[in-house]
């Protein structure tokens, strides 16, 4: 069946379009607890977990989604502002039925999204994914089973009072119990997004002193001029405060970028690299897997090492499915989404970044050391609005174009066009050796696409 609302990560668009209206949501409440109640064990009410970020289109979301949900029978606990791993973690811990984040992840604050967790704390699979969308879809929303229940079966909702507390001990927990933060100065940049009041306790608990960024949420600042998609001012405050290292989360808080205290940036390919090899002191890591963004350096680099590299397509979902085809726990993406599987289900920047400090403590080295045989090739990706229907790969003007620029790198380099499975863009990477040529290239993919969309 061809997707119509599910993307990649869930439904996602402009809040008071389709699919992001109260209406849509609140039928959406409702088909989600139409399966939650057919897969349920009998006797007993399912239970769904919504958490949110701090987009102000969070309060009429969450509130349509709750009313959905009840209306079918679901039980709703809330947790208010909580990063979606946080949900993932209490969805499992509670061993509840769903976890449900309403988030638009990095997407600024007129976007908003919803995504879906299993009761095991992963991704729904695109099959029950389906079956929600099938009955959106039939009769153009009224399906025979989205009906409201009579009031002495509707479900009831609580909020979850201690969520940010449980989800901070579980974040301590993945950091070795033998090491310490103390002596670290870090900055933090929550974004002003979801983990703007768990990201900084996690790391001063644990010993560091904190600087923080990005932690006053007003509704329509996440993620503006800060954050892991804007790591600029995570870098000039590491450097105006002297501080160790930079920790910057996006909206949601699933993904990381970090800074040194020189002010170098690292994204998802570098911090992907340094878990792995610090991981690599201690016992066998078989494989890992990124994606199709990954930087062919890191490729080489992990093969030099014996460690084998798989890539998926770009998405976190698809790389923990490779993960688990292949019985593997590290993978991510150069976005900053990086998977650990023996330590959560999901992406998490928090999580994420300590394993990078425990590195750092553990072997007393700096991150541009850990890095040092890491030499990731400049990689230059754009953007290019996108109009519904145009496909590029169907477009002959275009294709030799991009044959074209292929011959031009002869091998020295790689090309990757793909449409974006959040947002309405098609994005063109160009990889190889000169920043230059990269720029140059990726400018006329960019021009060609540009000129048809």
């Amino acid at each position: 069946m061809k997707r119509q609302w599910f993307g990649t990560d869930g439904i996602r668009g402009r809040v008071g379009t389709q699919p992001m209206t109260p209406e849509f949501v609140l039928r959406l409440g409702q088909a989600a607890g139409a399966v939650l109640l057919r897969a349920g064990k009998s006797g007993r009410r399912p239970v769904a977990l919504i958490g949110k970020d701090t987009r102000v289109s969070g309060y009429m979301l969450e509130a349509a989604l709750e009313a959905g949900l009840s209306s079918m029978g679901v039980d709703v606990r809330l947790t208010g502002p909580l990063p979606t791993p946080g949900v993932a973690y209490l969805t499992r811990a509670l061993r509840l039925d769903a976890g449900i984040v309403i988030s638009a992840s990095h997407n600024p604050y007129e976007d908003n999204g919803i995504k879906f967790f299993s009761g095991d704390g992963n991704k729904l699979p695109d099959e029950v994914e389906n079956r929600i969308e099938a009955m959106l879809r039939i009769g153009e929303f009224q399906h025979p089973d989205l009906r409201c229940v009579e009031s002495s079966h509707m479900g009831r909702a609580r909020r979850i009072d201690d969520a940010a507390g449980r989800y901070i001990e579980f974040c301590k927990s993945a950091f070795p119990q033998r090491l310490d933060l103390k002596g670290l100065k870090l900055v933090v940049d929550t974004a002003h997004g979801a983990a703007y009041h768990v990201a900084a306790p996690v790391f001063h608990e644990l010993g560091a002193s904190i600087v923080e960024l990005g932690r006053e949420p007003d509704g329509m600042n996440i993620n503006r001029g800060c954050g892991a998609t804007q790591p600029e001012a995570m870098r000039a405050k590491v450097l105006e405060t002297g501080a160790d290292l930079g920790i910057a989360l996006d909206g949601d808080a699933d993904r990381v970028v970090m800074c040194d205290g020189s002010g170098r940036v690292y994204h998802g390919d570098e911090l992907l690299w340094i878990v792995a090899t610090d991981r690599l002191r201690r016992s066998a890591v078989p494989g890992v897997v990124g994606t199709l963004m990954s930087n062919y350096a890191l490729e080489r680099a992990f093969g030099s090492r014996g460690i084998a590299f798989e890539r998926a397509r770009v998405g976190d979902r698809y790389v923990h499915e490779r993960l688990l085809a292949r019985g593997w726990q590290l993978g991510g993406e150069g976005s900053g989404h990086l998977l650990a599987l023996d330590l959560h289900t999901t992406g998490d920047g928090i999580i994420s970044a300590l394993q990078i400090l425990a590195a750092v403590v553990d072997q007393n080295r700096s991150m541009a050391e850990l890095c040092a045989e890491l030499r990731l090739l400049p990689q230059v990706l754009l953007n290019v609005p996108a109009t519904p229907g145009y496909s590029f790969d169907q477009d002959p003007d275009f294709r030799n174009a991009l044959e074209q620029v292929d011959r031009d790198l002869a091998g020295s380099g790689r090309t990757l066009i793909r449409a974006s499975g959040t947002e309405a863009v098609i994005r063109v990477m160009v990889e190889c050796p000169s920043e230059q040529l990269a720029q140059t290239h990726a400018r006329r993919l960019a021009a060609s696409l540009a000129h048809r969309v």
